[in-house]
Formats: structure tokens, C-alpha cells, sequence
């Protein structure tokens, strides 16, 4: 039985997709002479992300099955005093399970995307930076300390930015990673501050080191206050989380994000990128456990982020931001359960939804490219008989979001709905109606999308706005049609785990010894995960119980309301819309957080900028500093030119006045 990893094979992980991106983003573009062309650049990246697949695979059985584990620096960069800034890499369960998510999602995402970016000038630029970003990605999960993490942290920031703003002719693609860029240097800032924390109070950023610490950091107030400095760190922390992982008030990047290409939807900013803060904060649940003011935080941001993200889905049209915003909502049930100190389960919510959340963004691409470039839900309809295996998977990955029993949404959903309903935090109460009724909200979005694109009256005939939705440029033909087999085989292989990892995993993930030594849970404080496993009897079990409790009839009751909406009284919705038209232009508005990030922020951000630059920097700086100390010099050169003129009677004069001076200063002195 094998207890250690080898060194050389992980590393083979990560840099399998960096020399893949290398090669492609050198010699594929421009840059490098464009020496290989497009079948290669696919090809190659596609081998580094399939070799990086299978490694994390074999990893993943060596982690689970053999119990091995890899804990060890690969290179010291820097020794500041007691300060070891290294690259290392931690594979435990958690770390294995991500890679392979990681790996896997990432995978589908590259074959798919020969079909999709086909004619796109910037097809082997694009594949580089997929590539790049599963290495950046990979690095980031298999981090040993938070140095490394950070980078990792940084550098999906950065692909991202370029993923976004892949399209850069077009003005709302380059507005939209601007605002990803900012937004998340918002969030980074507090992680950083935390990361600071850290290294200041333990003095190291290996994991292990900071966890044997906790203890003796648990005591120690914040300077200066009576906050504890342990939840100041962990808020920090999650402040960063809020960022990458897109929760209220900083989610506003994500919906505007899907100006990329769609496979870069699937693979950032559904199943990996704004999954990096889920995991950080499981990563670091020693720290987590010992602030209830911390999780309380979490708890309140992840419900706000669940409930009401979920509301702007449903006035959604364009097929994209229907998805994204159920990713928003989503990625708040994980935060919820990680407020409620059920990590494990807002970890395996994560991989489950990697994988139907992927299926349906790919999905909608696919329909988007069937569509000729529409992405306007309102104009398609009846695509069902154009497009069966799109179709097929589609409904299954929306099956598996809603939490159909036995689906694998359902165990990981159900799992947090009732970790919240047994946590014993404040803000839990909240928590649990936020979660329940958002199971509604995700049905009725979820089949309100399915209904208009797949079903009822054909209407992709009256749009108005025809040819101008995703530009990756297709012929075009008068009816929908399915995609090619490049798009289609990687939807198949998504639905298979979105129908059967839930069912499969739950078991050793929740209530085994999958995550034992790995995430940690101060049971008698936190006792929601000890009270799960007492209800859990088996997969089986639990999908039949699934069908008595309120998520299941909730999450029907949005299906079916949705059907009898927009199926069979299409002019319902419109008479809504007019009878709650304020509440419709909040929504439409997205609660007016773009204003404010832009009309008051923003603006106040470039005053303050503006004043500091005129106050301080021309009238201080320039003003006073330097370009007033050499008139002031200059008047004095002036003076005193004067006095040595060279005429005698001026010499005299200037005696004559010294002389007074000193007079009436000596008797001032004397008196």
C-alpha cells in the first residue's frame, strides 16, 4: 500500500497544460511566427490537459483508495528573517478531488471548443489561454501554503481578464474584464490584509504551520480593539472569497463576464475560477472554526447571494446570463454551508455542480450555435426536434440543478438545506428560508429557459435582431441544427456525472473518511454535520425521503409554474410584469448596484483621485515643495545679491543696519 506521491508526477500536472499553452500561445500566434497551425495548437494543448487528467486521476485512486498523501516545498524562492516563501505542493483528498474536477471540466472544455471557436481569427491564442488557466488553476489547488495559493489566486485573475476580453473589437467585451479586473482587486485587497495577518502573527504561510498555531492565535485580540484577531483574519480572508467566488455586494463581474466565448463560461465562472474561494475557505476551516462572528458573516453573505441572485434569473433573456446568474445562486448555496461549518458538503455541492453547470453553459452554446448566433430565449422555441442530444442534456443538467432525486444536485443541495436547518448560528434562520426558497426560484428560471428554447411554438423566425448574438462566426441556414460531434461528445460526457456522481460520492464524501485530517469541524460547537449522518441512510434512502420534504415539492412547484406561464398562458408573465412593474425595473436594474458601483464609487473614487492629484500632488508637491523651494531660493539669491552689489555706500549701509541690529538686540536682551 502506497503512502507517498511522487514529486516529478505532480508536477506533471500542472505543467502538462503550461507547455501546451506555451507552445501554442508562442509558436500558434502571431507572436512566435505562427509556425504551427491550427491542428496542432488544439492537439497539443488537448494532450497536456488529457495527460494532466489521467495523472490526477491516478492520484485521486492513490489519495483514496491507498491513503497517500504529498506534503513537501519544491523550491525556496525567498527567506525573509523566519519568513520561507517557497513553492510546494499539498495532495490530500481535497486536493485530488479538485484536480480532477479541475482537469476533467477543463478537458471537455478544450475538444469542445474546436467546434466552437472554429472560425475564429484568434483560435490558437484561445486555446492558449484555456491551457494557461488550468495550469494557473492547478497551481492553486495543489498550494502548501498561502504564498503559492495567492499566485495561483492572481494569475486565474489574470486569464481570466484576457478569456473576457478575448474579443477585444468589441467595446462591451473589454468594458466587462475591465470590471472583472477591478472588482476582484476589491476582494484581493482583504485577502491579502489576511495573508498579511498571518505571516505577521504565525509567522509562516505553510498550511500546516499556521494550523499548528491556532491555538495560540485563537487568544490574541486585534491591536488596538477588542476584536478577536482570528475573526479579523478569517473576515479578511473572505473577503477574498467574496471576490473570486462572486458573492453580494462583489458578484457584479460575473453576469457581465459572459461577453467571452461560451467555453470560457463553462470552464471560469461556472465549474473552476469562482469555485477558488469555496475551496480556499474549506482549506482553511482550522481558522474558520474558532470565529463564530466569522461564520455568521459567511452565512448572511451567502443566503443575500442565493436568494436574491436567483431572482434576477428569472427576468433574464439572454440564454447566457440565465446560466450565470444561476451560477451566482449557487455558488451561495456552497458559501451557506460553509457559514453552516459543513465544509464537506459545500465542497461536494462544488463538484457536483462543476460538472451539470458546465453541461448547461456548453449547452447553451451549443443552442447558440445551432441558432446562428441568437441568444435571445424569446426567439427560439420547438429547438428540441433541430437539436435531440443537445436537448437531451440540457434538460438532464437541469434536472440535476434543481435537485431532482437521484440526480447529483439533489444530494449535494438537499445536504445543505438541511446543514443549515440544524446549525445553531444567529443568522441561520435566515439561512434556511433564503435556501429554501431559492429552490423554487432555481426551478422556475431553470424551466423557464428549458420551456422557451426547447419547446412550444417555433419563434427563432421572428427575431429581430437576427445574426447579432455570439461571434464566432457560422454559416448560416434558415432552421437550427445540431452542432458536431466535438460539441456534442463533451455534453454527453457532463451529463453522465451530472446524473451519477451524487449518488455515487455521497457516502464516503459526507459520512466517511474522504475528508478526515483534511477539513476540520468543532463538532460540539457546529453540529450541524454530526446531526446529517445521524438522518443519512444511504443514497437510496435519502432520494426517497427527497420526495416527502418541501425542497422536492418546492422545486415541482417552480417546474410546473413555469410550464403553465409560458406554455399554457403565455400572457400571464407580461400581466405580471405590468401589475409589479417597480419590482420588475429593480430587478431589470439588478438592484442598482452598477449605478451605484459607478454613479457614486466610481466617481467618488476618481474625485478623491482628482483632489489628491491637484492638492496634493500640483499645488503641494509641485506647488510648494518643488517648484517653491527654488523661488524661494531665488528670491533670496535676489536679496542678497543686492547687499553684495559692490558699491561702498551700500556696503556702509548694510554695516550701519548691522549694527542696529545687534544694538537693539542686546539691550532687548539686557532688560
Amino acid at each position: 500500500m502506497s503512502q507517498t506521491l511522487s514529486a516529478s508526477t505532480l508536477l506533471a500536472v500542472p505543467l502538462a497544460p503550461l507547455a501546451g499553452a506555451l507552445l501554442a500561445g508562442i509558436f500558434g500566434t502571431k507572436f512566435g511566427g505562427n509556425w504551427i497551425g491550427r491542428r496542432l495548437s488544439h492537439s497539443l494543448t488537448i494532450l497536456g490537459v488529457f495527460v494532466s487528467l489521467v495523472l490526477s486521476v491516478l492520484t485521486l485512486k492513490s489519495v483514496a483508495l491507498d491513503g497517500a498523501r504529498f506534503n513537501e516545498t519544491l523550491y525556496t524562492w525567498m527567506v525573509v528573517g523566519d519568513l520561507k516563501m517557497e513553492v510546494g505542493f499539498l495532495v490530500d483528498s481535497l486536493t485530488a478531488m479538485m484536480m480532477v474536477v479541475v482537469t476533467f471540466v477543463s478537458l471537455m472544455v478544450h475538444i469542445y471548443t474546436i467546434g466552437y471557436m472554429e472560425e475564429d481569427d484568434g483560435y490558437n491564442r484561445f486555446f492558449a489561454y484555456i491551457s494557461l488557466f488550468t495550469f494557473s488553476m492547478l497551481m492553486l489547488v495543489m498550494s502548501n501554503n498561502l504564498l503559492q495559493l495567492f499566485f495561483g489566486w492572481e494569475a486565474v485573475g489574470l486569464v481570466s481578464y484576457l478569456l473576457i476580453g478575448f474579443w477585444f473589437n468589441k467595446p462591451s467585451a473589454i468594458f466587462a474584464n475591465m470590471k472583472a479586473f477591478l472588482v476582484n482587486r476589491v476582494g484581493d485587497f482583504g485577502f491579502i490584509l489576511g495573508i498579511g495577518l498571518i505571516a505577521a502573527y504565525a509567522g509562516t504561510l505553510n498550511y500546516g504551520e499556521i494550523f499548528a498555531k491556532t491555538t495560540e492565535i485563537s487568544g490574541l485580540s486585534f491591536p488596538g480593539t477588542d476584536w478577536m484577531l482570528i475573526t479579523v483574519v478569517c473576515i479578511c480572508l473572505f473577503i477574498g472569497a467574496m471576490g473570486k467566488s462572486a458573492q453580494f455586494p462583489l458578484h457584479v463581474w460575473l453576469p457581465d463576464s459572459m461577453e467571452g466565448p461560451t467555453p470560457i463560461s463553462a470552464l471560469i465562472h461556472a465549474a473552476t475560477m469562482v469555485t477558488a474561494g469555496i475551496f480556499m475557505v474549506a482549506r482553511m476551516s482550522p481558522l474558520f472554526e474558532l470565529s463564530d462572528t466569522a461564520l455568521n458573516f459567511i452565512l448572511v453573505i451567502g443566503s443575500i447571494t442565493a436568494l436574491f441572485m436567483g431572482f434576477l434569473g428569472i427576468i433574464q433573456n439572454d440564454i447566457k446570463r440565465v446560466v450565470a446568474y444561476s451560477t451566482l445562486s449557487q455558488l451561495g448555496y456552497m458559501t451557506v454551508a460553509l457559514g453552516a461549518s459543513a465544509y464537506s458538503v459545500a465542497v461536494f455541492h462544488l463538484m457536483t455542480h462543476a460538472f451539470f453547470k458546465a453541461l448547461l453553459f456548453l449547452g447553451a452554446g451549443s443552442v447558440i450555435m445551432g441558432m446562428h448566433h441568437n441568444q435571445d430565449i424569446r426567439w427560439m422555441g420547438g429547438v428540441r426536434k433541430y437539436m435531440p442530444i443537445t436537448w437531451i442534456t440540457s434538460l438532464l443538467g437541469s434536472l440535476a440543478l434543481i435537485g431532482t432525486p437521484l440526480f447529483s444536485g439533489f444530494y449535494s443541495k438537499d445536504s445543505i438545506i438541511e446543514a443549515v436547518h440544524f446549525s445553531q448560528l444567529p443568522a441561520a434562520g435566515f439561512a434556511h428560508f433564503a435556501v429554501l426558497a431559492g429552490v423554487f426560484i432555481t426551478a422556475f428560471y431553470s424551466f423557464r429557459m428549458y420551456f422557451l428554447v426547447f419547446h412550444g411554438k417555433e419563434r427563432f423566425d421572428q427575431n429581430p435582431d437576427a445574426h447579432h448574438g455570439d461571434h464566432h462566426g457560422h454559416d448560416e441556414h434558415h432552421d437550427p441544427h445540431e452542432s458536431p460531434w466535438v460539441v456534442t461528445v463533451p455534453l454527453v460526457l457532463l451529463a453522465i456525472p451530472s446524473v451519477v456522481v451524487g449518488f455515487l460520492f455521497i457516502q464516503p464524501m459526507l459520512f466517511g473518511d474522504f475528508f478526515k485530517d483534511v477539513i476540520f469541524v468543532d463538532a460540539a460547537r457546529h453540529p450541524a454535520m454530526a446531526k446529517l449522518a445521524e438522518i443519512f441512510h444511504g443514497p437510496v434512502g435519502m432520494a426517497l425521503h427527497g420526495l416527502q420534504t418541501a425542497p422536492f415539492w418546492l422545486a415541482l412547484g417552480g417546474v410546473v409554474t413555469s410550464y403553465y406561464m409560458y406554455m399554457v398562458n403565455p400572457a400571464l408573465p407580461a400581466a405580471i410584469k405590468r401589475t409589479v412593474q417597480p419590482i420588475h425595473t429593480l430587478l431589470e436594474n439588478k438592484y442598482y448596484l452598477d449605478w451605484i458601483n459607478e454613479n457614486i464609487l466610481a466617481r467618488g473614487a476618481r474625485a478623491l483621485g482628482t483632489g489628491l492629484w491637484k492638492v496634493g500632488d500640483q499645488a503641494m508637491i509641485d506647488g510648494v515643495l518643488v517648484n517653491g523651494s527654488w523661488k524661494l531660493v531665488g528670491r533670496i539669491a535676489g536679496l542678497v545679491r543686492w547687499f553684495q552689489s559692490g558699491f561702498v555706500f551700500h556696503y556702509a549701509l548694510v554695516m550701519i543696519l548691522g549694527v542696529f541690529a545687534l544694538m537693539t538686540y542686546f539691550v532687548w536682551l539686557n532688560k
